[in-house]
């Protein structure tokens, strides 16, 4: 598959460029040049400069291109159905009490551990077909519906599994700690977490997880696992302030996780914590909208200087949203961000949660990811909400969709 490639005829192109005055560096007329899977050169058209004459040539005849999107935070592999859970939270019922009576994350649990390696792949590749044809071309894979040593292995290889299958890159995250394992013992179960399983899951993770709220696990306990994995080359991320506050997000501050994700119910204070320490905000709007839930409070952290990202939670119980570009929408609509912030929060952003630094913009030497879209600029994401404006996909250089 050749990975170099001419686009030329973009009606509008975001590049998120750094200290662009309208923050996504738009620029209009635009073309792009790809060398090795690279942007080798991004600008107006008219200015495109000699060298590029061999290259293939991809007209998207007046069409608007962004970044693609990277999606920093899912739980994309598992394995059974939660719509009869979604229908009870409906009916009124707390996540917490559907949790404690073995619904929630103990029922996927189950449907995963029963399931083979074969089917958590497939399902997963799936997923992550849908996930691209959107837009997406980086995507966080977490595992934690396995809860013992055998079935969490058994999801980061099928997350691999899963880059290996589908054209975009998988980021493996080890979260062994999303809930303590039925029928076992708090502390045995954290011992577990901290010693035989999170041994037998770093070689196969780039970040470790936690939890870490009502009704899961605490800040001390939290500390104590990402700590473990720091110590077997695991860079902490954490869920943190989604039901209730509990210190999480100032955990995420002491530890300078790369990621404190959720934050329903973060503060000032936390967002001043967050920014001075460098650790990214990543918020999930489509969690917040499936649980009808209060919001993160989008507005305040990008104001405190907080590095922002969005991500969808795909996942089967709080959010089974595999769409980027709705999450752009929702962020704009229910978070007040902006569609400029949005599209930044959900490319570049995502890439510096993710610690992909040549990801999430379109400046020489960059990944070339660029998503095209049947439409005439960026703004169409958020203003058409559920729309499929995806029209064509380049991911590494390559034409992967469209």
């Amino acid at each position: 598959m050749s990975r170099d490639l001419l686009v030329t005829g973009i009606g509008e192109l975001a590049t998120n460029a750094p200290r662009s005055p309208d923050l996504v560096g738009v620029v209009r007329e635009a073309a792009v040049a790809i060398r090795a899977g690279r942007v080798a050169w991004a600008g107006a058209q008219a200015d495109l400069p000699d060298g590029f004459e061999d290259l293939p040539r991809f007209d998207v005849d007046g069409r608007a291109v962004v970044p693609g999107f990277v999606d920093a935070h899912t739980h994309l592999v598992f394995a059974g159905d939660r719509s009869d859970e979604f229908c009870r939270r409906l009916r009124g019922e707390a996540y917490e009490d559907i949790l404690a009576s073995g619904g929630g994350i103990h029922a996927t649990v189950a449907a995963t551990r029963a399931a083979s390696f074969d089917d958590l792949a497939e399902a997963g590749a799936a997923r992550a077909w849908r996930l691209l044809r959107q837009g997406t071309t980086t995507v966080e894979v977490k595992s934690g519906y396995g809860l013992d040593v055998d079935s969490e292995v058994k999801i980061l290889e099928a997350a691999r599994a899963v880059g290996e299958r589908v054209p975009l890159d998988v980021v493996p995250t080890f979260l062994g700690a999303h809930v303590t394992a039925r029928g076992m013992g708090r502390e045995d179960y954290l011992r577990l977490v901290s010693g035989e399983m999170l041994a037998a899951c770093a070689p196969l993770a780039r970040y470790c997880d936690v939890f870490c709220d009502r009704g899961a696990f605490t800040v001390d306990e939290a500390r104590r696992v990402l700590r473990a994995g720091r110590e077997r080359g695991l860079r902490p991320r954490i869920h943190a302030e989604q039901l209730a506050h509990t210190g999480a997000a100032a955990l995420a501050a002491e530890l300078g996780a790369a990621s404190a994700d959720h934050l329903e119910h973060a503060t000032a204070e936390d967002a001043a914590l967050l920014r001075q320490a460098g650790v990214v905000a990543v918020l999930l709007p489509a969690a917040a909208f499936s649980m009808r839930a209060p919001q993160a409070p989008a507005r305040l952290l990008w104001d405190a200087g907080v590095t922002v990202a969005l991500a969808t939670d795909c996942n089967p119980g709080t959010s089974y949203v595999e769409s980027m570009p709705f999450v752009i929408a929702l962020a704009c609509l229910q978070m007040g961000l902006t569609p400029e912030e949005a599209l930044w929060a959900a490319t570049r952003g995502g890439a510096l949660a993710l610690d992909e630094a040549d990801k999430g913009w379109v400046v020489e030497g960059a990944v070339a990811d660029l998503a095209v879209l049947e439409a005439p600029s960026y703004r169409h994401l958020p203003y058409r909400p559920g729309s499929d404006l995806v029209w064509a996909l380049i991911k590494d250089g390559a034409l992967v969709v469209g």
